[in-house]
Parts: structure tokens; C-alpha cells; sequence
């Protein structure tokens, strides 16, 4: 008896030394597996290391899942499945050329392909201004820290074409140095001192959102006269700068950033039928988000379009940002008590009342953008107009605070339609004063021409678009060519870093 318990005990001994010993040789290893991941490696010594692929031996899980967001490559048009906004945003680039967005991969090829950014000829032409690239690349963080955020924003967006090569990528987010998350645009952390937030009171689950907001929120360019003290020419030291800047210093509200601009009697163009002062929202995704219930729950943007990943020992954040809708099982459904396919229905169940709602907006807002047309046709004056133009003016700036995100509706459901909502309301607020109008100058019966096909709206709106697509496609052919042999030579760009990249576009053959 006592054998058999001395050979059992002997028995159990060996096997949970050895338990042990595999155990601690699996510790050790993956303790050198982090090690070897998580050293905080020195990827550029001082300033913005801006080719992702710089990156990558460092952070390879990181680097390969950034790499995959080339699988988001489809061209959404978003004139043709929506043409109501090529009337809504008529006499402005965005009636020419608007699509979805693609996968941070597509930035620069997006930004030089797309008909808003024109066909200039050189650094000093074009119809957009250098401000156009500030969201597009980390080469712009390198930029501004090389010849300063005001000689940045002054001049043509054409003016560094040769510089701004590289997609939106690890130097927009990342200290080059301590890999630290950063905000590489100055003009973020100015808004965020205006609206009352103190930078230094940020925590890391803040930065996992505002690093985002360097791009995804509403701005506009603020005219900045500076003289610059390296030129010697003494006329040419004057300069003017479009900064970009974020209408914060009231709040992050849709109506806060509404009276801003009006107090400061700001428009982004005239409407070329309405003749009202109009305002574009951006990419409001940040201050819409932070109206929401998300937000108000604690989640950051890369809870839902970055969430971790487990692969042996390392857990590293996914860097393949796209929409959770891709990957429900990792982002919504940890929150979420329902089976993949239940979430997906009722997830498309609201967004099919959303649109709904944003098409009455779009439909009243564009009829009273023609009315308004008509009514200035026949000799309506400015006082008869003025009250009804900023009923439009405040219509489609809620309309398209609402949309212009386009994940707006997941961020912040009740906020979107409340949006969407009183947009409607004040489009038809503008359309039963245009009535009277229209009523005294003898258009009783006036009736907006159709826009339901992108043809048709884009004829309404002026937009001669096989004029436009003939001088891109030049200019595509010859400027671009250029700018990237000249990146090249410089160090700036590793040609290779562009293979795979699919050159769609909304107006390709």
C-alpha cells in the first residue's frame, strides 16, 4: 500500500515539475517576445519618422494590420447615390467630386485624384490651398516642424506635392522617438486650449480619441497675415497663411460652432443659385462623438475602429481602422448582448429610418437652394431674401454636420437624427417664406427643376465635369509623375511602399 502511494506521490511530483518547467521556459520566452516588442524603440532620433514602412521591424504586427486598410479600396460615389447634394453644395468643389471615404492606405491617392483638388500646373496653381493636405499624410507633422506651421499654410496645395507623399500612418499618431501617442498638429491642441481643456490633464484613454479628432472634426481656414523673417525681399515678407482652425472656443455643439461662425460672419462660399453665405462641414466625427452615448460610457475611437488583438504573448491594437461592422464579433459585440446577425438586422433597421430622414432634409433644403434662385431671377431684393437665406444657411450646416461624419449615426444616434431633424424643419422653414416671395414677384406655381440623377443636378449646379476629368487626367499624368520621382530622389518616398494601390476613382473609364 505504502509502495503504491510513494509511486503515485513520485508519479505526481515528476509531472508537476515538469508542468513547472514548461511553464517557466513559457514565461521566459514570452517574456522575451515582449521584450523584443515592447522596448520603446528610437525610430527617428528628433523630428517625424513619416514612412510607415520605417516603422515596421519595430511594429510588424501594427505595421501589417495598418497595411491591410488597402482592402478598403471601393469608390462609394456619393453624388450619384445622393444627387440632391450637388444642388446642396453648388458653386463649391464638393458638387464636382464626392466619395466615402477609403482606407487610410488611399489618402494621397485620394486627395490628388479626387476633381475637388483641380489640375494646377505647378506650385502655384490650383483652385484649394496647401491646407488641403493637413489630414492626408505624417509627412505634414514633418513639414511644419521643417519650415513652420505658417509658411505650411501659405500658398497652393500644389506646393508640396513633392513633400506630402506618404498616407495617414504611424508619424500622425505616434512620437517618432518613445512611439508615445502625440498630437502632431498644433492647430488640435489650439482648439482644445479654446474649449477650456487643459492638455496636460489628457489621459491615455484620451489620446486614444483626440489623436483621431487631429483629422476627424470640423475646421475651416482662418486667413492669418504673418511677415516671415527668412525672407529678405522686403516685398515679399508679408505673407498670408489659411491655418486651419477648429470653431471650439464657445463648445463642441453643432449650434455652438453655428454661432461662432456666425458671430464672425464667416462663410466657406457663396451658393452660386441661392447667392446665401454658406458653411461645409468637414468630418465632424469627433464633436458629434463626444455628444453621444458612447462617449458618455468612456469609450475612445480606438475602442470600436482598433480593437486589440491577441497573437501568443503580444497584445497589440489592430491598426486595420475601418468600420466595426467588419469585425462585430471584436468591437460591438463586447458591449452589445446580441448574436452577430440579430446586431447586424437592427443595425440596419436604423440606418434605413436615418436615411430616410436625411433624404427629406436634402430634398427640402435643395428646393429651397432653386427656389431661392428663382425668386432672386424675377428681382427679389435683399431684404425680401436675408431672413430665409440664413434659414437655409442653418439648415444644411445641421444637415451636413449629421452626414459629413460618416459614422456620425453610430457615434451618436439621438444626436443625428435631432440633427437631421431640425435641418428638415428649417428647410421648410425657408420654403414657405420663399412662397410669399416667389407669390408677389408673379411665380405662384414655381416648381424646382428635377435633380434626381447626378446628370441632372450637376447641369444645375454649372459643374462641367468632362472638362474637369480631362484636365485631371493630365494633370495626373504629368505634375504627379513629378512629384513622386522628385520624393523619391529626395528620400522622402520608397516607391515600393505604393504597390497594391488600386487607382479607382468616382469618374474612371
Amino acid at each position: 500500500m505504502k509502495k503504491t502511494y510513494y509511486t503515485l506521490l513520485l508519479a505526481g511530483s515528476s509531472v508537476a515539475i515538469g508542468t513547472m518547467l514548461f511553464l517557466a521556459n513559457s514565461i521566459n520566452s514570452r517574456a522575451e517576445e515582449r521584450k523584443e516588442i515592447n522596448t520603446s524603440p528610437v525610430v527617428k532620433e528628433t523630428g517625424v519618422e513619416s514612412k510607415n514602412e520605417a516603422w515596421q521591424k519595430y511594429y510588424p504586427r501594427e505595421y501589417d494590420s495598418w497595411k491591410k486598410t488597402k482592402s478598403s479600396d471601393k469608390i462609394d460615389d456619393q453624388i450619384k447615390k445622393n444627387p440632391q447634394i450637388a444642388v446642396l453644395w453648388a458653386g463649391y468643389a464638393f458638387s464636382k467630386d464626392y466619395n466615402a471615404p477609403r482606407g487610410h492606405f488611399y489618402a494621397i491617392q485620394d486627395v490628388t485624384n479626387t476633381l475637388r483638388t483641380g489640375a494646377p500646373v505647378d506650385a502655384m496653381t490650383g483652385p484649394l490651398p496647401s491646407a488641403c493636405w493637413s489630414c492626408k499624410s505624417p509627412d505634414v507633422p514633418r513639414m511644419m516642424e521643417k519650415v513652420g506651421e505658417l509658411e505650411f499654410f501659405t500658398g497652393k496645395w500644389a506646393k508640396w506635392g513633392h513633400e506630402i507623399v506618404n498616407p495617414i500612418g504611424c508619424g500622425d499618431c505616434h512620437d517618432s522617438k518613445t512611439a508615445n501617442l502625440t498630437l502632431t498638429r498644433p492647430y488640435l491642441k489650439k482648439g482644445l486650449e479654446a474649449s477650456g481643456v487643459k492638455l496636460a490633464d489628457t489621459t491615455h484613454q484620451d489620446m486614444r480619441s483626440l489623436v483621431c479628432a487631429q483629422c476627424h472634426s470640423e475646421y475651416y481656414f482662418k486667413k492669418t497675415d504673418w511677415e516671415d523673417p527668412k525672407v529678405t525681399d522686403p516685398a515679399k515678407v508679408k505673407k498670408t497663411a489659411m491655418v486651419v482652425t477648429f470653431p471650439w472656443s464657445n463648445g463642441l455643439s453643432v449650434e455652438e460652432m453655428e454661432k461662432y461662425y456666425d458671430d464672425i460672419k464667416f462663410s466657406d462660399w457663396t451658393h452660386q443659385i441661392s447667392k446665401t453665405p454658406m458653411l461645409k462641414a468637414q468630418h465632424p466625427d469627433y464633436e458629434v462623438f463626444t455628444k453621444g452615448i458612447h462617449a458618455r460610457r468612456g469609450l475612445a475611437c480606438a475602442d470600436c475602429h482598433m480593437p486589440y488583438q491577441q497573437e501568443g504573448a503580444v497584445k497589440y491594437s489592430n491598426h486595420q481602422i475601418q468600420s466595426p461592422l467588419n469585425d462585430v464579433a471584436n468591437t460591438c459585440l463586447t458591449c452589445h448582448q446580441e448574436t452577430e446577425a440579430e446586431f447586424k438586422e437592427v443595425v440596419k433597421i436604423k440606418l434605413e429610418k436615418k436615411e430616410q430622414l436625411a433624404k427629406f432634409a436634402m430634398d427640402n433644403i435643395a428646393k429651397a437652394h432653386l427656389e431661392a434662385g428663382e425668386a432672386w431671377r424675377l428681382g427679389a431684393t435683399e431684404d425680401e431674401m436675408k431672413d430665409l437665406q440664413q434659414d437655409i444657411r442653418h439648415a444644411q450646416w445641421k444637415w451636413d454636420m449629421a452626414v459629413a461624419g460618416h459614422g456620425n449615426f453610430f457615434h451618436a444616434p439621438d444626436e443625428t437624427l435631432r440633427l437631421l431633424a431640425v435641418a428638415n424643419e428649417q428647410g421648410q422653414t425657408a420654403r414657405i417664406k420663399l412662397v410669399k416671395v416667389l407669390a408677389k414677384h408673379g411665380a405662384v406655381d414655381y416648381m424646382a427643376p428635377d435633380f434626381s440623377t447626378k446628370e441632372a443636378a450637376q447641369a444645375l449646379a454649372g459643374v462641367d465635369m468632362a472638362k474637369l476629368i480631362a484636365e485631371k487626367e493630365t494633370f495626373k499624368a504629368t505634375l504627379v509623375q513629378e512629384w513622386a520621382k522628385q520624393a523619391v530622389a529626395n528620400g522622402t518616398l520608397d516607391i515600393k511602399s505604393r504597390e497594391g494601390m488600386s487607382s479607382n476613382t468616382s469618374y474612371g473609364k
